[in-house]
């Protein structure tokens, strides 16, 4: 387990516009959210020696360094599973910093999603090969099981059997994450709250989803900028110190498509990731101030609260009653408005909101927010980060 807590920092954010047709490059817009991360931290791109990104991600490292001016790169990597990524890559990059393998270490991830490929589109077209990747889709593919949607509909459907949840339960995250994100300038559903009812009468995608249960498919880029403690007081912005860092798999363990655990109602990887941040950030659930957690399909949130610990096995349903996860409640929760409600860049704006809590910036501030988790995708393996502000 690595324990290094506060003592490296994510020093910069940038972000471009989230759209659904950006109408430029996927490399433009990550080269934009690298300068803007830069110029947030004070700090000439061409300082920078470390990248650590996304296995899916394809505007890679040496494209991009040339294009910041970047003479040279002492570091770089690359995280697999898609989303379960998204606080990994941070993860690299303290721990290269920490090293010494490099001085500032950039994470991003830049597409667009909704305008060029859709990841929610499905893998009818998947060619056949003997790599097991590839074989794995055969044991659900000729079953119909062909979307994320859909796999997240097997999980949320014996969530229900199991513990009384409703569609009404999913639909809480869904009201929460909009009537952040209406707040928020820079989401796309800024000004555009739902309601319950709203919820109720939206579309079945894959049954029990419906259509405001699933995040929307976006264009944009988010960048993250990270280095070393000592190196961090001599810039611009407050640190948001990374209090922890870890990664999860859990038993059996598939890409969205687990079905073979005794009980699938749980998401035990993101329990391996929580006992490794409350033990190496000495926290736990009541000193966390907000949460930003993956919300690619609602029902794949509320075992989230459950797997860390903020309330017992089955008991999200409640958990989440009465606004105690918009502001104001017990755990504010996507305070950005999330992927349902500010963009999908596979989490790495929720990460970038988590920054804001801790710096005080955010649009919707909670009060009082030192500590704040940030988890990554659901239902594969996974990644989750605790940062923390001054006095944390």
């Amino acid at each position: 387990m690595w324990t290094p807590a506060r003592q490296t920092a994510i020093v910069g954010i940038g972000a471009t516009e989230f759209s659904k047709d950006s109408g430029r490059t996927p490399m433009q817009l990550a080269t934009e959210s690298c300068l803007a991360a830069c110029a947030d931290a004070g700090l000439d791109p061409t300082m920078v020696d470390g990248m650590s990104l996304f296995s899916m991600e394809r505007n890679y490292e040496i494209e991009v360094a040339r294009n910041l001016g970047i003479p040279r790169l002492r570091f770089f990597s690359m995280v697999n599973h898609g989303g379960g990524g998204g606080c990994a890559t941070v993860a690299m990059a303290a721990m290269a910093v920490h090293s010494g393998a490099a001085d500032y270490v950039l994470a991003y991830r830049a597409f667009n999603e909704r305008s060029w490929h859709r990841f929610g589109s499905g893998v009818q077209d998947h060619h056949q090969s003997p790599e097991a990747n590839d074989v794995s889709f055969s044991w659900t593919s000729p079953f119909g099981l062909l979307t994320p949607a859909q796999w997240a509909g097997m999980f949320a459907t014996r969530y229900m059997h199991q513990h009384g949840a409703t569609s009404e339960d999913f639909g809480r995250i869904a009201v929460a994450d909009r009537r952040h994100a209406a707040n928020n300038p820079a989401a796309f559903f800024h000004g555009r709250p739902i309601t319950l009812e709203e919820h109720q009468v939206s579309r079945i995608i894959s049954d029990p989803l419906r259509l405001l249960d699933c995040c929307q498919e976006s264009d944009g880029g988010v960048a993250l900028l990270v280095t070393t403690a000592e190196r961090a007081q001599g810039l611009d912005r407050e640190p948001a110190w990374i209090a922890a860092a870890a990664q999860g798999v859990a038993e059996d363990q598939w890409m969205m498509r687990s079905y073979y655990r005794d009980d699938i109602t749980g998401l035990p990887e993101m329990g391996v990731v929580a006992g490794q941040l409350w033990e190496s950030s000495g926290l736990g659930p009541a000193d966390i101030q907000a949460a930003m957690l993956y919300d690619h399909f609602t029902p794949l949130v509320l075992p989230q609260f459950e797997e860390f610990g903020f309330c017992g096995s089955g008991e999200a349903k409640d958990f989440i009653v009465d606004g105690n996860i918009e502001i104001g409640g017990g755990l504010p929760v996507n305070t950005n408005g999330g992927q349902l409600g500010e963009a999908y860049i596979h989490g790495m704006n929720g990460i970038a909101e988590g920054v804001r809590q801790v710096r005080g910036t955010s649009v919707n501030q909670v009060d009082g927010a030192v500590n704040v988790l940030v988890t990554s995708g659901s239902g594969v393996p996974t990644s989750g980060l605790v940062l923390s502000g001054e006095g944390g």
